[in-house]
């Protein structure tokens, strides 16, 4: 009788967990997704800035009148450092999202075993007095 009711406390708990895990998983791979298309619009964002830098100088180089743009290209240069700072940010939380998906997905595998093995996943009967 103990034994029985430990089974169904840890297919309660088990349960439970799995429905936690199902309910995460679509928000951390939505999530996951936007912090791609942030990243690869973050790289465009560089790749402008690289190019509008140097632009800026060879514009200056080739002034006749003495412009000053190095405030303007070191204020672009500015930029870009912190879209690479946000950028590796960025690159760090969607590797800890990747592992944490991966972890959760391993986890559920590892429960409906443990489940199927003992015989509680697939014998959903009510328990006799």
């Amino acid at each position: 009788m103990a034994a029985t009711a430990l089974v169904e406390g840890s297919s309660g708990k088990d349960a439970v967990a799995e429905g936690l895990l199902d309910l995460l998983r679509p928000a951390i791979q939505q999530l996951d997704l936007h912090v791609h298309s942030v990243r690869k619009s973050q790289v465009e964002l560089r790749e402008h800035i690289d190019s509008l830098a140097t632009e800026l100088c060879r514009i200056n180089e080739h002034q006749k009148v003495a412009l000053d743009l190095d405030p303007y290209v070191k204020k672009l240069l500015n930029a870009r450092r912190r879209v690479v700072l946000v950028n590796n940010i960025l690159q760090n939380a969607q590797e800890r999202l990747r592992r944490l998906n991966h972890n959760v997905a391993k986890e559920t595998a590892r429960r409906k075993t443990m489940l199927e093995t003992s015989g509680v996943f697939t014998s959903r009967s009510p328990s006799k007095p």
